[in-house]
């Protein structure tokens, strides 16, 4: 099931220039395990731009390997903010666990992953989510339960879901279901407009 659906500038922006990655799942023997270059705890990083806020990333825990090129994070949150001055916010999401390869963009969250969009009237909702900057593509694993929401009722619970943020289209790779709402606020304006047109001419 394919639909369009504009996901651009919350993970345009929030995918950063700050960190991303794959987790090794592999279980290690002690001597084999790699330790951090540098453990943080209660980070917060506010990013700016002309003097102006437009990002706000907060983790329990960062863990940074520089061999590797990775960013381990705990209990992981974001803030993406708009407006002239960076006062709202207009994107926000949050992870139990996230890893970033700081060399290509890439980012890997988990653990329960949710991403709010007010500006496109979005959430998304799922246990693992993956950005690959490059390709600029936000996927679920193949396995994975996604759920979509949007204020006006629309709901859609699906396995396996791709996004590909250029073409601004997404598709569900297994099983899907749900409830489109589609508003007709701007059909009945041009209704009514048009009938006001031809009572004009009567």
């Amino acid at each position: 099931m394919k639909k369009a659906v504009p996901v651009s500038t919350l993970i345009l922006l929030v995918v950063f220039s700050l960190w991303a990655c794959t987790f090794d799942y592999g279980e290690l023997e002690p001597s084999e395990r790699e330790f951090p270059d540098l453990v943080m705890e209660n980070v917060e990083y506010v990013r700016v731009r002309s003097a102006d806020p437009i990002a706000r990333f907060l983790a329990e825990r960062a863990e940074r390997y520089e061999n590797k090129g990775l960013m381990r994070l705990e209990n992981f949150s974001f803030e993406q903010f708009g407006g002239e001055r960076g006062e709202d916010v207009n994107a926000a999401g949050k992870a139990g666990q996230a890893a970033v390869n700081i060399n290509t963009g890439d980012i890997f969250m988990d653990e329960g992953v949710r991403l709010e969009v007010d500006s496109e009237d979005i959430i998304i909702e799922t246990f693992q989510l993956e950005w690959r900057d490059e390709n600029r593509f936000l996927l679920s694993g193949d396995e994975n339960e996604v759920n979509i929401l949007q204020e006006n009722g629309t709901s859609f619970s699906g396995i396996g879901l791709f996004i590909d943020v250029r073409r601004r289209t997404w598709e569900f790779l297994g099983e899907v279901n749900g409830t489109f709402i589609h508003d007709d606020d701007d059909q009945e304006d041009s209704e009514a407009e048009a009938a006001e047109n031809n009572d004009d001419q009567i």
